[in-house]
């Protein structure tokens, strides 16, 4: 709040401007400034940077909070303590994207074999361990066309999407043409664990056979347990509140073309992901030649 008016109308006397600043917690050299229309150094290097702040709020689509500025600002060489990022980004109604609380969308399967859980909610990152243990899942999105439903997989090592698929529908073929999607992209050696939740897609003599075809181990939670495939969960959470619910989609094309363009030109190459150190995935893994283990999942 600009306190200065109130102080402006102490003017009667030296003595009450005194008064008013002290109880205002204001210097009187800072009021007289401001009444003078001169800026101080501190006042023009924060206009300065609040522009900065500004612009990387809006390149990234208005999603990033002071965390994520704060490691832009500092990979552009430009030093700035958190607190002060936060303060003046307040300052200007600048705020990140919160994600929202998950929601279960596949059917656990209550008559589907055992399946050994291989991971045991070890999400650690590694930027030496890429393709050797991945994570799947499904989730919704509302279009004007009905459901589209968006399977994904995802790297435990680097947090980074290695392959994605859409349908209208929850069949098996969902979640085999995102296994089929990352398979060939990344080309992982046979022993890989693909973990997942007890969805029946996932539990499917089906989808077995295409593991067992590119020597994929399958790994699943237990049931009723989100948080045994929190990376996946994290993901959706994060590209729902940072794209699929911020406008309506029309069509399935569209939603399509928008959830391409987030995962592919936003989320693995350029999003400061803060599990990873606030590098994006691509920028992790190019971490692969040197060892490197840290963190849980955003």
């Amino acid at each position: 709040m600009n306190v200065f008016p109130f102080i402006a109308a102490e003017q009667s006397g030296e003595h009450n401007v005194k008064r008013a600043c002290e109880l205002l917690e204001v210097s009187r050299s800072a009021y007289y400034q401001q009444k003078s229309g001169v800026l101080s150094r501190r006042e023009r290097l924060d206009a300065e940077l609040t522009d900065t702040i500004t612009h990387l709020h809006a390149v990234s689509k208005g999603t990033y909070g002071a965390p994520r500025i704060h490691a832009d600002l500092t990979d552009a060489g430009m030093r700035h303590g958190r607190k002060r990022v936060a303060r003046l980004m307040r300052t200007a109604g600048l705020a990140g994207k919160n994600p929202r609380r998950w929601r279960v969308t596949t059917t656990p399967d209550s008559n589907a074999g055992k399946r050994p859980d291989l991971i045991g909610r070890d999400f650690t990152t590694d930027a030496t361990a890429t393709d050797t243990r991945w994570c799947g899942d499904i989730t919704y999105i509302n279009t004007w066309q009905g459901w589209l439903y968006l399977a994904t997989v995802i790297d435990l090592a680097s947090r980074r999407v290695v392959g994605w698929a859409v349908a209208d529908n929850l069949k098996t073929n969902l979640v085999d043409a995102a296994l089929t999607d990352a398979v060939a992209r990344r080309r992982p050696r046979p022993g890989l664990v693909f973990h997942s939740d007890r969805g029946t897609q996932y539990l499917s003599t089906q989808h077995a056979r295409l593991a067992h075809r590119h020597g994929i181990r399958l790994s699943v939670g237990r049931r009723g347990q989100c948080w045994d495939n929190a990376v996946a969960e994290s993901f959706f959470a994060t590209i729902k509140t940072e794209l699929l619910h911020r406008q309506s989609w029309p069509t399935h094309q569209a939603a399509r073309q928008a959830i391409f363009e987030y995962v592919e030109g936003w989320y693995n190459t350029r999003r400061r992901h803060s599990s990873l150190g606030y590098l994006s995935p691509a920028a992790f893994e190019a971490l692969s030649h040197k060892p490197l283990s840290i963190g849980l999942a955003a």
